[in-house]
Order: C-alpha cells, then structure tokens, then sequence
C-alpha cells in the first residue's frame, strides 16, 4: 500500500495496486509518515472504503473533522443494524451516520440539545428503524459514556431509512412530512382513526413510503398503467375509497405541486380498501 495523505497520527489515506482508495487505521500509524511512502497492511486495524469515489472523498474529509473512535463505533453499529434489517443499506450511511453521531456528541459536550419535531411521527411509520437508533443510544452511552437526547433516536431512524430508500436527508423529511399529512387526509375522510398498531396500518405506510419516494425523486420514474377495465372495475366497486384517494392527489397537487398518475390513484384506493377503517 502507498499513502497518499497522512490524515493524522493514527489514521492514513492509502492506495493499492490497482489505484484503489482506502482510510486506514492503527494506533500510530500515521506518526512520522510521509505521502509516497510504502506501509505494511499487516499494521492496519480498521479498513475502510467506499466504491464510490465521491464517497470516499468524503470519508476522507470526514476523518480528518471527527475522532476515529466516532467512526470505529458508527461501523459497529452500522453492523448490527445490517443484521436486524432485510434491505440493503447505502454504503453513505457510515458517512452520514458517523458525521451525525459525533456532532451530536460534540453537542451534548456544549450544553446543546436539539428535539425532533417528527419524533412521533417517526416512531408510528419507522418502528424498526426507531427501535434501531434507540439501540444506537444505548451502545454510545455504553461506549463513550455519553447521554445523548432521546429525540436522537428519531434522528438515528431517519438516517437508516434514507440509506434504505437511497435518498436524502431533505427529501426523507419531506417523506415524513408527506405520510403524516396523507394520513390526517385519509382520518378526515373517514371519520376514524388507524389502529396504529395493525398490520394494515404497517402495510399502508411502507406504501406511503414508496409512494412518497417516487413523488420526490428528481427523475419521475414510470409507473406501471393498470388495465383500463380493471381501472373501472376498481372506481366502480371502490367508490368511497377512490374518492379519498381522489383526495388525497388533490393535496399533494396543492401542497407541493405534484401529480398523482391513474395508476398511484388505483394503487392507494386498493389499500385504503384494504386498511382496516372500521376500528378506533
């Protein structure tokens, strides 16, 4: 291995043969080292890549700003939560993670704590991903001895989901904010509320959630068009739901400008049908 920037005593920029980049870690292994050197990988302790070169540019800056310790223990946690959950994370997430985590640390250190206004509008459409970053708390207080706000798990959950949908951390808020006020308009139209706890209720948001990616992503994908007799078959025998459906296209078209195609339309009248409507 070459190095190519010596980031501090115990952390090296270095590539392979093949011009490949990695962040490198080991207890003085950085002391005294110059660029163009050689370093034996039998000193590395913590290897870390990302396969994206625009990632690992970040990665670099990143462990130049925050301790390693910060990083080594985001890859832990980041390990665990790969074995809890079936969908593949981004790799970004240990950036994003880590970037997070050590400044909310660095806050908590300062006397500064910040509280999530979607906490429990994260904790309803999130279980897993909550249950995740509360776990995550749990391992930091453990680890570094560090009491972090409750409200970070919330935090911590949204930046699972948005490695999990490949998107934003704007756009994850937006998505939040979406299922949240879709939900209001769905309640209103029928008079009930969601047994937030039913499996249908679950099944409705994961929708939601998917739904609400494609309305945000930059590049509209194509959805796939329903038969046009099904299409009537469905708005003939599901009056009251497509109507709500019909509603709730009419406030994303308001609210931010965007249409819902037939088909999303079809799509969310088949699981308003669905969802359980009749319990409190």
């Amino acid at each position: 291995m070459r190095i190519k920037k010596v980031i501090n005593n115990n952390i090296l920029c270095v590539v392979d043969d093949k011009g490949s980049e990695m962040i490198v870690t080991g207890k003085g292994l950085g002391f005294q080292r110059k660029t163009g050197e050689r370093v034996d990988p039998a000193l590395f302790e913590k290897t870390y890549h990302m396969e994206g070169k625009a990632e690992q540019r970040k990665l670099r800056e990143l462990c130049e700003q925050i301790p390693v310790e910060h990083l080594k223990l985001t890859q832990d946690l980041i390990e665990y939560i790969k074995g809890q959950i079936s969908v593949p994370l981004n790799e970004s997430l240990l950036i994003t993670l880590a970037d997070h985590i050590s400044f909310a640390i660095k806050r908590k250190e300062e006397g500064v704590e910040f509280s999530n206004p979607l906490q429990g509008a994260i904790m309803s459409y999130y279980p897993t991903e909550y249950h995740l970053g509360q776990h995550c708390l749990r391992v930091i207080q453990k680890e570094i001895q560090v009491d972090l706000n409750p409200s970070e798990a919330a935090f911590i959950a949204l930046h699972i989901v948005n490695s999990e949908l490949n998107t934003s951390m704007s756009v994850m808020y937006d998505i939040t904010k979406l299922i949240e006020d879709t939900l209001e308009v769905v309640e209103y139209f029928y008079q009930k509320t969601f047994d937030r706890e039913s499996l249908d209720f679950n099944r409705f948001v994961v929708h939601l959630r998917y739904f609400a990616q494609r309305l945000f992503q930059t590049v509209p994908q194509q959805t796939d068009e329903y038969d046009a007799d099904f299409q009537e078959m469905i708005i003939r025998s599901c009056k009251q739901h497509y109507k709500c459906a019909q509603h709730i296209g009419e406030y994303i078209h308001n609210a931010y400008q965007k249409e819902v195609s037939n088909a999303e339309l079809i799509y969310l009248t088949i699981h308003l049908k669905r969802i359980n409507l009749s319990k409190k």
